[in-house]
C-alpha cells in the first residue's frame, strides 16, 4: 500500500449472499470487480474494500425482507461493515408485486433479490450495487464520500426490472410491473435454480430412456403405430410422457414444497412452480437429445427397404422422423423408472426451496 493510499478514507463494503448456493456464485463474480465500481462511480478518492460473507444456510422464509435486513444489519453490526449489500434467490413480493430490491437507511443495508432481476441478472446487480452503496452513505450522512447526487428514480432507469420506486419512511422500495415482473421473476427463478445442473443430474434417466428407446426400435409393432398415428396423437403422447416424468420426480424424490409454519403459501407456491419449470425445461431437453439419438440409431440400424417391408409403402426421412418421435415419448416412461436410480443430492438439487450444502464457497470469516 502506497503512502498516499494509507491516507485515503476506507469504507468497507459487505456482500452477504444468501443461501451459499446461487447467491453466492453471483456475489463471488461481483466481488471482484465492485471496488473498481466503486471507484469509477461513487468515489475515487476513497479506499473501497469489498468483503464476502454468507448469510443462512436458508433465510428466514416467513419474515420477508424486513426479516432479511434485520439478518443482514446484524452480520454488518458483528463485522463492522460501513454498508451491506445482501444477494438472494428468495422471491419476495410487496403489496402483491414483486420486490426488486430494497434500501434501509436506518440499517445501512439493502437488498437484491436476483429472480426479480430476470435472466441477466449478473449485469443488473452490476448496475444497481453502486449506486445502493452511494446511496446508502448519503442517507447515512457520512462524511468520507460526497452525497448522492442522483435521485432514487435514477436507478429505476438504470435497471430494467424496476418498474416503480415506494418510499415508506425512509425505506426505498423498488418494485416491478404486476404483469412483466410476474413473467421476469418466473424466468428468473429458473435461471437461479440453476437448470443445467438438473439436466446434468439427470444423466440416468437419460441413459434409461435411450436403453428404452434402443429396445422399442427392435419391434415392428412400434414401426406400425407410428404410422397409423397423426401428428396430433404423437404430440399428445409426448406431453402425457414429459408430464408423467416431471411429475414422478417431483413424487419419488419429495420435491414438493407444502406451506407451513415457516413458508407463507404464495411462496410454496412459486417455489413449487419454479420447481416444475426447472424440471421441464430439463427434461425437455433430455427429450431433445433423445430424439436426435433415436433419429441416429434409426439410420444406422434400420434399412429402407426393411422399414418399406413393414409399412408396405415408400418411405422417406420424415417416417424415420416420425418412427423417432414416437419411441422418444414411449421411452421417457421407461426414463421415469429409471430416475428411481438417480442420486438423491443431485435430483433434491432442482427444488427450488432446497439448498445442498456448500462445497467450494467459504464465508471469509471462517479464515
Amino acid at each position: 500500500m502506497t503512502h498516499s493510499e494509507q491516507h485515503r478514507p476506507e469504507i468497507v463494503v459487505g456482500l452477504v449472499a444468501t443461501p451459499p448456493d446461487y447467491p453466492a456464485r453471483v456475489a463471488a463474480r461481483l466481488t471482484t470487480e465492485l471496488a473498481g465500481r466503486l471507484t469509477e462511480r461513487v468515489d475515487p478518492d476513497v479506499r473501497w474494500t469489498v468483503r464476502e460473507g454468507w448469510g443462512e444456510v436458508a433465510p428466514r422464509r416467513d419474515g420477508g425482507v424486513e426479516a432479511l435486513l434485520d439478518d443482514v444489519a446484524e452480520r454488518r453490526t458483528d463485522d463492522r461493515w460501513d454498508v451491506a449489500i445482501c444477494l438472494t434467490d428468495l422471491p419476495l413480493h410487496t403489496d402483491g408485486v414483486p420486490l426488486v430490491a430494497q434500501i434501509s437507511g436506518r440499517r445501512r443495508v439493502a437488498m437484491v433479490s436476483l429472480p426479480a432481476l430476470g435472466l441477466q441478472q449478473l449485469r443488473a446487480a452490476r448496475a444497481a450495487v453502486p449506486d445502493m452503496v452511494s446511496r446508502l452513505l448519503t442517507d447515512a450522512s457520512d462524511q468520507r464520500v460526497p452525497r448522492a447526487g442522483w435521485a432514487p428514480a435514477e436507478l429505476a432507469r438504470r435497471v430494467r426490472a424496476i418498474h416503480q420506486v415506494v418510499d415508506n419512511a425512509g425505506e426505498l422500495g423498488y418494485v416491478a410491473s404486476p404483469l412483466i415482473g410476474r413473467v421476469r421473476l418466473l424466468a428468473g427463478m429458473v435461471r437461479a435454480n440453476r437448470p443445467g445442473r438438473a439436466l446434468l443430474g439427470l444423466s440416468k434417466l437419460l441413459v434409461g430412456a435411450f436403453g428404452t428407446a434402443a429396445f422399442a426400435l427392435t419391434t415392428d409393432t412400434i414401426w406400425q403405430m407410428g404410422d397409423a398415428l397423426g401428428g396430433l396423437r404423437l404430440a399428445v403422447i409426448m406431453v402425457l410422457g414429459l408430464t408423467a416424468l416431471v411429475a414422478w420426480l417431483i413424487v419419488a424424490h419429495g420435491l414438493w414444497e407444502t406451506p407451513g409454519r415457516e413458508t407463507p403459501p404464495e411462496m410454496a407456491r412459486l417455489f413449487n412452480l419454479g420447481t416444475i419449470l426447472t424440471l421441464t425445461l430439463a427434461t425437455a431437453v433430455s427429450y431433445l437429445v433423445l430424439f436426435a439419438g433415436t433419429v441416429l440409431v434409426e439410420a444406422l440400424l434400420i434399412d429402407t427397404s426393411v422399414l418399406e417391408q413393414t409399412l408396405q409403402r415408400p418411405v422417406d426421412f420424415t417416417d424415420y422422423l416420425t418412427l423417432a418421435w414416437i419411441t422418444s415419448s414411449l421411452a421417457t416412461v421407461g426414463g421415469a423408472i429409471g430416475s428411481g436410480l438417480e442420486n438423491e443430492e443431485t435430483v433434491r438439487a432442482a427444488a427450488y426451496g432446497y439448498h445442498p450444502e456448500p462445497g467450494g464457497w467459504r464465508d471469509e470469516r471462517d479464515g
